[in-house]
């Protein structure tokens, strides 16, 4: 009896193990699909003749969404001019706050899914003389605006959150990570307990960065 317990307790944590994680995923995404095509569904502006009410059609404000993408992503393409450009970067500037916002989410965006992506470069780097390291992402290489010429900017993403920090370190403390940017992101965010299927740190002396003399 107690074997057979064991048994389904085990079977019971394996299912735990599958069902938790990809119903929380599902789920989540279900609330982001289903929060925007609420807010951004338009079928509302249809009346039903015979009953008068408003009608609904499901995923219209994702399919809306879609659309003004491609057509913000079409008219940027091929009919904004440097000119154009230059008066709406005028405009901007008198308008501090909104540029200000604008200007933070756009740089975030392109860091993610820009021509010039800022987390694809993993790194380790040494904190102190007592063994402590952390897993970040080089963003910026070139510091001498700052007038730091040998530093990096390396950025630390928190375990279990969307936040995380900035930091300037030396260049010769930054070691490359032999693993992809979505791999170095999972093992960070999930507080290290995923993204290590295979070795991943490079040998201290291994294609680490020379600092600038």
């Amino acid at each position: 009896m107690n074997k057979l317990f064991r048994i389904l307790i085990n079977y019971f944590i394996k299912g735990v193990l599958v069902v938790v994680p990809l119903g929380a995923a599902i789920m989540l995404i279900f609330w982001v699909v289903s929060s925007v095509d609420q807010t951004l569904n338009l079928s509302g502006l249809w009346i039903d003749p015979k009953t008068g009410q408003p009608i609904y059609i499901p995923g219209l404000g994702i399919l809306t969404v879609i659309i003004i993408i491609l057509l913000a992503g079409i008219t940027v393409t091929n009919f904004i001019t440097e000119p154009i450009k230059n008066w709406s970067n005028r405009w901007l500037n008198r308008l501090p706050l909104f540029n200000f916002l604008y200007s933070s989410i756009k740089d975030l965006t392109e860091a993610f899914v820009g021509d010039e992506k800022k987390f694809h470069e993993p790194v380790i780097v040494e904190i102190n003389n007592h063994g402590f390291r952390q897993v970040g992402f080089v963003t910026q290489k070139d510091l001498s605006r700052l007038d730091l010429p040998g530093d990096v900017a390396v950025y630390f993403p928190f375990s279990y959150s969307f936040a995380g920090q900035l930091a300037i370190v030396q260049a010769d403390k930054v070691k490359p990570l032999d693993m992809s940017a979505s791999e170095a992101m999972k093992f960070v965010v999930s507080g290290g307990v995923s993204g290590l299927d295979k070795p991943h740190f490079k040998h201290p002396h291994q294609d680490a960065p020379r600092r600038h003399q």
